[in-house]
């Protein structure tokens, strides 16, 4: 399985999400959001709702339909009821929950940086789990940094 940290330096999660989202789906996968804030939650909700201005990604917030329907399902725990295989942590939280999934995308800020460097340390001790550290140029272009 494959950890991929984000470390949100120059685009704000609401620019990044989508364009995982999106790469989520066109490979044919499903993708859980997860955050423990109910405003986050929603603010992502509108956000996905919104881009791309050119098409549809469709999702919908656990509990409001048919979860298990949705290829993108925000939620505020690790529960899969949309079978997804990608997860999102989007509140820089990191939960050994997400270790159950093919691929974690971990989102995470400057006032999550401390957590974020203990669950890297903590997943390299753990067997069968591949890390990549990805970080943002000063054009805003990911890069892997290790």
């Amino acid at each position: 399985m494959q950890v991929d940290f984000y470390h949100l330096t120059a685009a704000p999660l609401d620019r990044v999400l989508p364009a995982v989202a999106e790469k989520v789906l066109a490979g044919g996968g499903r993708l859980l959001v997860v955050s423990g804030d109910a405003e986050q939650r929603g603010a992502l909700d509108r956000v996905l709702w919104l881009h791309p201005a050119e098409s549809f990604l469709p999702h919908a917030q656990a509990g409001e339909g048919d979860d298990h329907a949705q290829p993108v399902l925000i939620a505020g725990d690790v529960s899969p009821a949309n079978a997804a295989r990608h997860v999102a942590l989007a509140d820089g939280i990191w939960r050994d929950e997400a270790l159950a999934f093919d691929r974690v995308f971990h989102f995470f800020d400057e006032d999550r940086i401390r957590d974020a460097r203990g669950a890297w340390k903590a997943l390299a001790e753990r067997e069968g789990v591949q890390r990549r550290y990805w970080k943002q140029n000063e054009v805003g272009r990911w890069e892997q940094a290790a």
